[in-house]
């Protein structure tokens, strides 16, 4: 899940303003879906990244250079107010998580649970290995020392992203763990997102958010110490923020939009069809729904589908421009067609909605995560299934995977050999250093090998 930072009109005002018609379109030609699927994928390009990249500069060299009254200014600037003091009193999340309604608590609970409980098994065992001559080889692992997470505000609050960030980071043992949100229009951040940093052990926040936060983070600031690894989502000018100071600390990822692609046959039912394209639709006016099915007539009771669960929506017109701007719906002659549109694609979320969706699922070769079956909505991801949420975007599921325990591990390699392993293999060493020029290289070898 890729959450947007920017701000918008209020729900009520959404649903309240008459709204244009819903002209998702609807390919049956797969060179001109495959074409539109890809411009789809590459919707953020453009002019608009390079111009935003030399603001992004400004601002991380202005931080960088001035620290903390950096971060004040373009706080007021950016959010209308200044962040003073810029830490989040520790006793406020204690406070967050007992004026939280039961059931909210009880469903923080219980996502905490899940999704601790899936990404311990995730964290990677030390290798040990006895060469054949006695030499001694290895990798283990261990936790960066500080973290950062950024938690995105604006037309939503996520403490589902607090859960999906901070649990992991956990699991791997990472020493100090330190959140970055912005604050509303109140000043404070989100009082759900503070319950859920309290839920998930987070003990150190601050109301920053923007490139300015990003900054902080990878430079540190009289207040915000630098960290070692950044995760979590924002919007565009986080995103280019995270990209301008990766090699200075490591990322998680560089999230886009959010994006969700449906692969349904006869047996979906349309409305449940709409309501999951939907679910990625409000998130974002740039997030991409994207049905391809077998059924025409799936395809053909889709749009008024869409249309039904439009009235009184609360966000009907981001939901509405996202499916008009980067909705599609593809009828495709078989699933082997589908599937290999999905590839192209390589989606974010992948649902399948068919008879036999385990069979489609092992002809899948590219997707952040694959959700099989009616009653395995992309929601339940979102929040407590228990795998992360943040997912590779844009079709980067081609090569990278969800954010997990090892992005906050790093691993070292141990060798130890004794005189026979390089007895036995130091004339190779020294035959490979001496075709690559690097004369030192061999003589390092040489002169253990040679009698004194």
């Amino acid at each position: 899940m890729v959450a947007s930072t920017s701000t918008s009109s209020s729900p009520a005002k959404d649903a309240a303003t008459a709204l244009p018609p819903l002209r998702i379109a609807c390919l049956r030609d797969g060179q001109l879906a495959g074409e539109r699927l890809e411009a789809i994928a590459t919707r953020t390009e453009g002019a608009r990244m390079h111009q935003e990249q030399e603001t992004v500069a400004g601002i991380l060299a202005e931080v960088r250079q001035r620290g903390d009254a950096a971060l004040l200014e373009f706080s007021e600037r950016f959010d209308g107010l200044r962040p003073d003091p810029l830490r989040v009193p520790p006793e406020r999340l204690a406070q967050a998580w007992q004026a939280c309604p039961e059931p909210l608590r009880h469903a923080l609970d219980l996502a905490h649970d899940r999704i601790l409980d899936f990404h311990r098994r995730q964290r990677p065992t030390d290798l040990a290995v006895d060469g054949p001559h006695g030499e001694r080889l290895g990798r283990r692992w261990r936790p960066v020392q500080r973290a950062g997470i950024y938690v995105p505000g604006g037309r939503a609050s996520y403490p589902s992203t607090v859960l999906m960030n901070a649990i992991p980071a956990r699991v791997a043992g990472v020493e100090r763990l330190v959140m970055v949100t912005p604050p509303g229009p109140s000043g404070e951040p989100n009082a759900t997102v503070l319950a859920a940093a309290h839920r998930a052990g987070v003990e150190e926040v601050y109301r920053v958010g923007g490139a300015q936060a990003i900054a902080a983070l990878a430079y540190g600031t009289e207040t915000i110490p630098a960290v070692d690894v950044i995760s979590g989502p924002g919007n565009l000018y986080v995103t280019l923020a995270k990209k301008a100071v990766y090699g200075r600390v490591g990322i998680d990822s560089l999230a886009g939009p959010s994006e969700v692609l449906v692969i349904a046959d006869h047996t979906a039912r349309p409305a449940q069809v709409a309501a999951d394209l939907m679910a990625q639709a409000e998130h974002d006016p740039l997030a991409a729904a994207i049905l391809i099915t077998t059924s025409e007539e799936l395809a053909a009771a889709l749009p008024a589908a869409i249309e039904a669960q439009l009235e009184q929506h609360p966000r009907a017109a981001i939901t509405l421009q996202a499916l008009n701007d980067w909705g599609l719906i593809v009828v495709c002659g078989d699933l082997a067609e589908a599937a290999a549109l999905s590839d192209r694609f390589a989606p974010e979320h992948l649902e399948l909605l068919v008879a036999d969706p385990g069979a489609l699922a092992d002809r899948i070769r590219h997707a952040g995560a694959i959700f099989l079956g009616p009653w395995s909505p992309e929601a339940v991801g979102d929040y407590l299934a228990g795998p992360n949420h943040t997912l590779p975007t844009s079709g980067t599921a081609r090569f990278a995977g969800a954010l997990s325990v090892e992005t906050f591990l790093r691993h070292t390699s141990l060798i130890e050999f004794n005189q026979a392993a390089l007895e036995a293999t130091g004339a190779a060493v020294i035959t490979l250093a001496e075709s690559e020029g690097l004369h030192s290289h061999a003589e390092s070898v040489r002169q253990r090998l040679s009698p004194d």
